[in-house]
This record gives C-alpha cells, sequence and structure tokens, in this order.
C-alpha cells in the first residue's frame, strides 16, 4: 500500500508541474485589424505641386494581445498601393515599410512615383488604384492583419526622363560583344543593331547575338563617337542583366552566356534589361 502511495504523490506532483509550466506559456491570442483613414478623398498630382504633400495616411493600432495581457509594441507596417482589382497581388505592387508609427505622408512627386516606376501606369492616364496597410510583429510577420482599402483614381504626369533621349530618335547597340564589334568613326548604320522606338523614351532590340562577357555600348548615330550612353560606374562594372545607364558612361558587360537577347532601354528611369530568349 505504502508503494502504490509513493507512485500516487510521483504522479501528482508531475501533472501539478506540467500545469504549471503551461500557465507560464505566454500566448498569442489575436488582435484588431487596422482602421486606415486619409486626409483627403482624392489625390491630384501636378509636376508644378511636386513638392506639396499628396496624402497623409494614418492607422489605429492593432492592439496585439497575449494571455498575459500585455500588448506587443514592435509592429510592423507596410503601406500597399497597387492597381485597383489586382488584390493587392500584382507583380508591380508598391510597399512601403513604416516601423511602429502608425502615420506616414506622401508628396506628389514621391506617389507619382510609385506610380509610373513601380506600378508603370501611363502618364496623362486615369487609373483607380487601391491602398491599404499590413501590420504584422517581429521579422517572421506573424499575426498579420490588415487594414480596410482606400481608393483613389489618379493620374500620374510625366516627369523629365532620368536620361536624355536621342535627339536624333535613333538608338544603336555597337561592341565586342555585337555581331559587328566595335563600330569605327563613319560607319553606316547597321539594321540589325538598331533599336524600335517604342515611345520618345523607350527603345527596344527585339533580338540580337551577344557573346558572353563582351561589352558594348548604345549610341544615338552609328559611325559617331561623340555620344555614347554605357554604364555609372567603371568600364564592365554593371549588372549584366540590366542596371542604371548615363550619357557618356563606361563600358556595359554582356552576360556570361552566349545567345540571343532581347535589349530593352528605358531613358525615363534610367535603366536598361538584358532578357535571354
Amino acid at each position: 500500500m505504502k508503494k502504490y502511495s509513493i507512485i500516487f504523490s510521483i504522479l501528482l506532483t508531475l501533472v501539478m508541474v506540467s500545469c504549471k509550466k503551461d500557465e507560464n506559456q505566454v500566448m498569442f491570442e489575436g488582435g484588431t485589424a487596422p482602421v486606415l483613414t486619409a486626409s483627403t478623398s482624392t489625390i491630384n498630382l501636378a509636376f508644378a505641386n511636386a513638392d506639396n504633400q499628396a496624402v497623409k495616411l494614418s492607422w489605429t493600432n492593432p492592439d496585439y494581445r497575449f494571455n498575459t495581457g500585455v500588448s506587443s509594441q514592435d509592429v510592423n507596417y507596410v503601406v500597399e498601393i497597387d492597381i485597383a482589382g489586382a488584390g493587392f497581388n500584382s507583380a508591380n505592387k508598391q510597399s512601403v515599410a513604416v516601423s511602429r508609427d502608425l502615420t506616414v505622408a506622401f508628396t506628389i512627386a514621391q506617389f507619382n512615383d510609385y506610380l509610373l516606376n513601380q506600378l508603370l501606369l501611363v502618364p496623362g492616364v486615369p487609373r483607380d488604384v487601391e491602398v491599404r496597410v499590413k501590420a504584422s510583429m517581429g521579422t517572421l510577420g506573424a499575426g498579420t492583419l490588415y487594414s480596410n482599402v482606400l481608393r483613389y483614381t489618379v493620374t500620374p504626369y510625366a516627369i523629365p526622363p532620368k536620361v536624355v533621349p536621342p535627339s536624333s530618335g535613333k538608338l544603336f547597340i555597337t561592341g565586342g560583344a555585337t555581331p559587328a564589334s566595335w563600330m569605327g568613326g563613319g560607319d553606316a548604320e547597321l539594321a540589325s543593331q538598331r533599336f524600335t522606338q517604342v515611345s520618345a523614351t523607350l527603345y527596344e532590340l527585339a533580338s540580337i547575338e551577344l557573346t558572353g562577357d563582351g561589352s558594348f555600348l548604345f549610341v544615338p548615330v552609328y559611325g559617331d563617337w561623340s555620344h555614347k550612353y554605357g554604364g555609372v560606374g567603371a568600364n564592365n562594372s554593371n549588372n549584366v542583366n540590366g542596371d542604371d545607364f548615363k550619357a557618356e558612361g563606361g563600358d556595359l558587360k554582356a552576360p556570361a552566356a552566349t545567345g540571343k537577347y532581347k535589349v530593352v532601354v528605358d531613358f525615363q528611369r534610367g535603366k536598361y534589361t538584358l532578357t535571354k530568349l
């Protein structure tokens, strides 16, 4: 009988210890979705007012709760801007991180830049966009909550391109990476290395064979070295799949793999890209 009493006492002790451990665990009990409000119901964009405030967004604290009754103060917020109807899932969605603050303001220039260079909207064309706030805790995004959605009709304005486009309305590629190698002064135009002008600031070359790790440049007049477009850093220091460029820049390096590529040069954004075909 004494033996059974000892066993029962041990089991009771284990149960009590287990219960005590459960009582000491901090458990997440949820929170309340942020309520998003804005300083204005309309966003008017104009280059003349670029430095003015476009909109100020404010939202409530999600008040994350734990069984201890202590709310976490380590809350991260992300303002998401996307084309209406995309469900905030488009590849070009703009995300702006706001650590712990409950407000953020955007200037007209900032908001216009998001529309043009991230959402890739067309200047002068009205489009509906949506805005919301995502709240979460820690680096793993625990307890993610989304606010209500605000909708705006916006018309982005054209801004001066980051790189002035060629006055010739033409663009060519030349260099050791190209089939014709480096052009010489006075050489005749090569149709196979001439870009198609898609818009005033956008040029595309649908397909060209590039030699791996070779160098190249863009020129507005084939056979004339007085003007060129190249990298913003030292020769061949660029990202080989695309990078920023500037007038009179350094040599650009092609990708390591020899093959056919599509080349896009965007003077509005000051960026070019290479896509292997």
